[in-house]
């Protein structure tokens, strides 16, 4: 007989044969012979009765979250990952037998409205349970009780399962949708880049090595040269990407606009509440001759992401969610829901501002020397924005909502970004800018870097010769491919091909998805919003 999902037996008393005994939450089924297609918490939540209070049988699948057994009921929350609300069940004490937090069930029973003064207006009236999944609620890790984040941690695939980190999974979701939406919308076309590499973007070496050999600690460096000889899968050093941008300006001939959002590695020992060392990064390309074609689409692609996102339950859960238990809860969710209210606001009810970072930098040191803010690092033109100096010019110019910072002094940038003076040679004046922005979160950090890229051939190769990149010598093709794919320079050569044979003014950004998301949740560690967070020293399941 063909399966199909309505063959599979359902959970009642009258699909068992008569010598089969009813299961009770001491008896285990297997999963194989269960119905799995009940409804989830968030549909069960939202019922109600109809116009004339008839009651339906409801059907609900779910994890227990706490139970509390009583002479003649026990109540039994149940939880799963569609709401971070919880659903209180109504057994009898037969029925809660070796029942405990952790346990997923079925249940069967009539959905009611609970008694005046109850905090959930409705609740489930068991009939049927059965037990999918059994736990052990004394060895069970997420008891009902407080749990640090530093330990939470530790189990980051039990730690899915807390009300938290699964309406952060759903949020990733609709995130996703939201930002797919908007780039179809407005033309740009959606691309999967490599993640193993032959460059790193950045140039600032922190990349991680492949290698198929488990005994090579150190295959390469990120300039090419090799420690240990070369690595025998792909015949010299790879590296795990740092960023798409590289092989998104490629499409530029073909298409005028493209996107990714990919895994991003860096090689950082940096133990801050904003580093780890794999993180999703949005990146897009466009062909553009103006740096504000390009900010414009950064904040206009935020502002839609959270418009579309306040037309769902998520920003309501956001607020009103527990974040730990205890005589201090109902503060805590004050503060944080508060919070997240001012940044929402501060990301959608005006224009962002911009300033240079000339002008970031003369403010810096104004503050300093009146004494109106105290720096760890003192501001210096050639050292770039600390976090602390991020957070003050985000305070002062931004007054609660993000702010853009453009033209950074070229030799702390990137080879590849165009010179704000087009004229300009790379390195040949000490206080050269880029046409280059960040974009600055109140109270956070840079959470968007872009720039116009430097599409002129000649340019280029400067650039790359003065970074120390490669020789320096300009080919204007006649070399041929081969040969500069076999010299120890090929890491970039493909690059300048896109240059060579044919270029187009282009521009583009990449977003820190995370950064973000943690940014519009209120969660402050960024090693809190990823599932699966790896960092120096850290890398679970």
């Amino acid at each position: 007989m063909r399966w199909t999902p309505s063959r599979l037996p359902r959970c009642r008393a009258q699909n068992r044969t008569p010598t089969q005994p009813a299961r009770t939450a001491s008896s285990y089924s297997s999963a194989s012979t269960l119905a799995l297609d009940g409804q989830d918490v968030a549909t069960v939540l939202d019922r109600k009765p109809d116009q004339h209070g008839t009651l339906q049988p409801t059907r609900v699948i779910g994890t227990v979250r706490t139970i509390r057994n009583q002479k003649r009921r026990s109540f039994v929350e149940i939880g799963d990952g569609s709401t971070s609300r919880s659903l209180q069940a109504l057994l009898e004490p037969h029925q809660a037998e070796g029942l405990g937090t952790g346990t997923l069930v079925a249940l069967i029973g009539t959905w009611q409205r609970s008694p005046p003064g109850k905090e959930q207006d409705y609740e489930l009236q068991v009939e049927e349970l059965n037990v999918i999944g059994p736990a052990d609620a004394e060895k069970y890790p997420l008891q009902k009780k407080f749990h640090s984040t530093e330990y939470l941690r530790t189990i980051p695939h039990l730690r899915l399962r807390t009300p938290l980190n699964a309406l952060l999974s759903r949020l990733k979701s609709e995130c996703d949708y939201q930002l797919a939406n908007y780039f179809r919308d407005h033309g740009f076309i959606r691309l999967q880049p490599p993640i193993i590499t032959s460059s790193d973007c950045e140039g600032a070496g922190e990349v991680f090595t492949v290698s198929s050999n488990p005994d090579a600690r150190h295959i390469g460096r990120a300039d090419g040269s090799s420690l240990d000889g070369p690595d025998q899968f792909f015949r010299e050093p790879k590296y795990l990407t740092v960023s798409s941008q590289l092989h998104l300006e490629a499409y530029m001939n073909e298409h005028t606009k493209v996107w990714t959002i990919s895994p991003t590695f860096r090689a950082d020992k940096s133990d801050t509440a904003r580093h780890v060392s794999e993180f999703w990064m949005l990146e897009a390309e466009m062909r553009a001759e103006a740096l504000s074609d390009i900010m414009t689409t950064v904040e206009d692609m935020i502002k839609h992401l959270l418009e579309g996102l306040r037309a769902t339950n998520l920003v309501q859960e956001l607020v009103t969610l527990k974040r730990r238990d205890g005589v201090k809860d109902v503060e805590i969710g004050q503060q944080v829901a508060s919070l997240i209210s001012e940044r929402w606001a501060g990301l959608t009810e005006r224009p962002w501002p911009s300033v240079t970072y000339s002008e970031a930098m003369e403010a810096l040191k104004y503050a300093t020397k009146s004494g109106a803010a105290e720096f760890k690092h003192f501001p210096t033109w050639q050292r770039g924005l600390q976090a602390e100096h991020e957070r003050y010019v985000a305070k002062i110019f931004g007054q609660g909502s993000p702010v853009f910072v453009t033209e950074y002094p070229q030799l702390i940038k990137p080879f590849y970004m165009l010179p704000s003076n087009r004229e300009s040679w790379y390195g040949s004046d000490k206080r050269a800018t880029v046409a280059c922005f960040d974009l600055l979160l109140p109270d956070g950090c840079e959470v968007v870097g872009g720039s116009l890229r430097e599409h002129r051939l000649d340019y280029l190769s400067h650039a790359v010769q003065k970074c120390g990149l490669k020789d320096g010598k300009i080919d204007d093709g006649s070399v041929g491919l081969e040969a500069r794919r076999s010299s120890e320079n090929s890491n970039r050569e493909w690059y300048l091909d896109l240059r060579r044979y044919g270029s187009v003014p282009h521009g583009g950004f990449g977003m820190g998805f995370d950064r973000l998301l943690g940014y519009l949740t209120g969660v402050p560690n960024i090693k809190d919003v990823i599932t699966w967070p790896r960092y120096h020293g850290r890398c679970d399941c």
